[in-house]
């Protein structure tokens, strides 16, 4: 095989650390970010909060000393093949270096910091950070049996019967499971054992531990108040026709209790007062808090659009830290402090790309739905990423990645952005309607409709089309399950 020497010339993309870490940030939620600049701050020594800024201060500019500009051309091979941006600069305080001998750190720092500062606490929301007591429905009930008059026998049986509670409230196992769980020697009785439940079904919530809905039910009817209206009549609705009620049967409802519709109405409506699953009362899952990344508000007629200052810490480089890094020196821990320098430049830099894109994509949605902010949902335009993508000339992935997880405020709500995209259905004089706007327009017409002759889908759909939206019975159908709307059957009142 001869050998031969070639010049070949490619273009080849290489993901840098520093872009890495740019598109990781671009993804990230806001409460996720100011997890991973929490972090980033206890880790680099050269990141702190700009808690107050000087005017002349640009907190997206990055930190570079006087001795770096100077020779930033010279000793472009100590920083490792690390790229300085020199563009970015900003004059910085020298620490003395003629203090006296006998100078100790507390004569240079205070010691305070943002989280020990005796003042820090005075702002703080007092709920914040604190523990919600969440506990799970077996721990409520467990909490109950304890202040219960009940026997240490009884006790053992109650605790038996919560395990076998499941989270809707209902009792997962037969009566003969909760026996066989029992201490043999014990020779506890199934009587014993139903005694016991009776008692824990009238915990808090009220019907918990029943075998059925109907079980359930009855037992909230029970701690009604014996002169409520309609109590006995609700009673036998419910133990004798419950099926009839699932199946909205009412015409053969009337029939077999001898009532008119007005009683049946009466009924009904203390029925709905009732929970048949009482356990979904009591959750140990903690809330979601949503925090907006952008904020729109309308002034003089024009929407203005700015990333939310509380979305995110302020942060930027301790000068007095970037002073201590010396020119050429190769000590190990000046290499420390000048990865710390760099990487600390790298996060600043990769968060101010991150809100610049942010808010680029939120003014040009806010641009194509002003009609929406406006006049609500039956306004929204079809919108699409590429479309935003095209408009501030960036990759469709960096606006789908921009969108994710990520909150925008107006004076109507908050809003994911992924509300603001989506599908179009082709309108009679050609045009476009969104998908958003067509859900809406359902939920109107349903809102306004007869309860006891509620509209089909198809009268939906031919509603639609006289409005000259050419939309399929199937897709009002996908619309109105999407939106947890029932049916017109399960929707209809009375016959």
């Amino acid at each position: 095989m001869k050998q031969s020497l070639q010049l070949r010339l490619r273009q080849q993309l290489t993901m840098t650390p520093q872009l890495q870490q740019a598109i990781r940030l671009l993804q990230l939620p806001s409460l996720e970010l100011r997890t991973e600049i929490q972090q980033a701050l206890e880790s680099n020594l050269m990141l702190e909060l700009a808690e107050e800024i000087e005017p002349s201060f640009d907190e997206t500019e990055l930190l570079v000393s006087p001795s770096e500009r100077e020779h930033e051309a010279d000793h472009s091979d100590d920083r490792a093949g690390q790229d300085y941006d020199g563009t970015a600069q900003i004059e910085i305080e020298h620490i003395n270096d003629n203090l006296p001998v006998d100078t100790t750190w507390e004569d240079v720092y205070n010691g305070a910091t943002t989280y020990s500062d005796s003042g820090y606490a005075d702002d703080r929301d007092p709920f914040a950070n604190q523990s919600g007591g969440d506990q799970s429905l077996q721990d409520y009930l467990s909490w109950q049996a304890q202040l219960n008059r009940f026997s240490d026998r009884e006790l053992t049986i109650a605790e038996a019967i919560i395990d076998a509670i499941r989270d809707d409230g209902y009792l997962g196992s037969a009566l003969a499971e909760i026996h066989s769980a029992l201490p043999e020697e014990w020779g506890v009785s199934e009587e014993e054992i139903e005694a016991v439940l009776g008692q824990v079904q009238r915990f808090d919530p009220v019907g918990v531990g029943a075998r059925d809905p109907r079980e359930a039910l009855l037992i909230q009817l029970e701690q009604l108040d014996p002169a409520t209206p309609w109590l006995a009549q609700a009673r036998q609705l419910i133990d004798q026709h419950l099926g009839l009620v699932a199946k909205r049967q009412f015409a053969q409802l009337r029939r077999r209790m001898r009532i008119d519709e007005e009683a049946l109405q009466q009924i009904l409506a203390l029925v709905q007062t009732l929970d048949p699953r009482p356990g979904l009362r009591i959750s140990n899952e903690s809330p979601e808090y949503i925090v907006p990344d952008v904020s729109v508000r309308k002034e003089n007629g024009h929407w203005q659009v700015e990333i939310n200052p509380d979305a995110y810490p302020r942060l930027r480089v301790n000068r007095q830290y970037a002073g201590l890094v010396r020119r050429g020196d190769t000590s190990r821990d000046n290499s420390v402090m000048r990865q710390h320098l760099q990487e600390a430049r790298w996060l600043i830099k990769s968060l101010h790309s991150r809100n610049s894109t942010l808010l680029k994509v939120a003014q040009c949605i806010v641009e194509r739905q002003r009609d929406f902010l406006e006049e609500g949902d039956e306004a929204m335009r079809p919108l699409v990423l590429r479309e935003v993508a095209e408009a501030i000339d960036m990759h469709e992935s960096t606006v789908s990645r921009i969108t994710s997880q990520k909150y925008l405020r107006a004076p109507r709500g908050t809003y994911e952005f992924k509300h603001f995209f989506s599908s179009h259905v082709q309108t009679v004089d050609g045009g476009e309607c969104s998908a958003t706007a067509i859900r809406a327009r359902i939920r109107r017409l349903i809102a306004a409709e007869n309860p006891s002759c509620p509209l089909s889908d198809n009268q939906l759909a031919e509603r639609l089309q006289a409005d000259g939206i050419n939309v399929a019975r199937r897709t009002v159908a996908k619309y109105r399950e999407a939106m947890s709307i029932a049916s017109s059957t399960e929707r209809k009142r009375f016959a």
